[in-house]
């Protein structure tokens, strides 16, 4: 019911049913119910704004995970707790929160590759915030190849991406074409409008797209931003 009410905008709402929930568990002594609970109000006070209440939620939600044993949501709290820090600009805090959950080698153990390709992408997309370019690089050319491998579209574009802004702090325009043309074309194919964006920053750049679809975009268009990590639900 929490997550019906997230998804339709209803958050008051599902704040106060997870309020009640974590009280029940409690007094029931219901740590994983806790636990859950503790993470659903994390991600809403993540949609509110409520930062430092939202990272104390989580906090504490990671920590019940790993006393009982749960180690994909201990993840995905971790995961969501990255996106929480990198919205107070604490990015060290984010990159070591996303890599805890990398650590747990969970992934690979549930067969969610997927996850840990948003996860890398998470990853080099603050290393270049942080100037690091190669690690970003490093981290998208894994995504990249985890992408195609599961044919997941929407992750390739994005690590294509990376790896084309890699390439761009690095001062290397022509390699960066070839990488920012390649999303370009995956996001068109797909109906991404993050399309935009890298019309925008090719013409930025002077690069110009070279996709049967492209068009000039005019700068001042809204363009979404990259995607933080993906956060999914643990299992409740």
């Amino acid at each position: 019911m929490a997550g019906f009410l997230r998804e339709r905008g209803h958050w008051d709402q599902a704040t106060v049913l997870q309020e009640t929930a974590l009280t029940a568990a409690r007094r029931a002594g219901d740590r994983a119910g806790q636990a859950g609970a503790l993470h659903e109000l994390g991600l809403m006070k993540t949609i509110t704004s409520d930062y430092p209440a939202a990272a104390a939620s989580l906090a504490q939600a990671v920590a019940l995970y790993a006393d009982i044993g749960n180690p994909a949501g201990q993840a995905f709290a971790l995961c969501q707790l990255g996106v929480v820090h990198g919205w107070t600009g604490d990015y060290p805090a984010r990159i070591a929160s996303i890599e805890r959950a990398l650590a747990l080698d969970l992934w690979t153990d549930l067969g969610n590759q997927l996850g840990q390709a948003q996860a890398l992408n998470g990853l080099g997309e603050l290393a270049l915030r942080t100037s690091e370019a190669g690690h970003a690089r490093d981290q998208h050319t894994k995504a990249l190849a985890m992408a195609r491998a599961l044919g997941a579209a929407p992750e390739e574009a994005r690590a294509l991406e990376g790896i084309g802004n890699s390439h761009l702090h690095d001062g290397n325009p022509d390699q960066a074409a070839t990488y920012l043309r390649q999303a370009l074309a995956i996001y068109q194919r797909i109906g991404a409008p993050a399309r935009l964006r890298i019309q925008i920053d090719l013409q930025r750049h002077g690069l110009a797209a070279t996709c049967p679809e492209s068009h000039p975009v005019h700068p001042s268009s809204k363009v979404p931003h990259p995607p933080t990590p993906a956060t999914p639900s643990a299992s409740r």
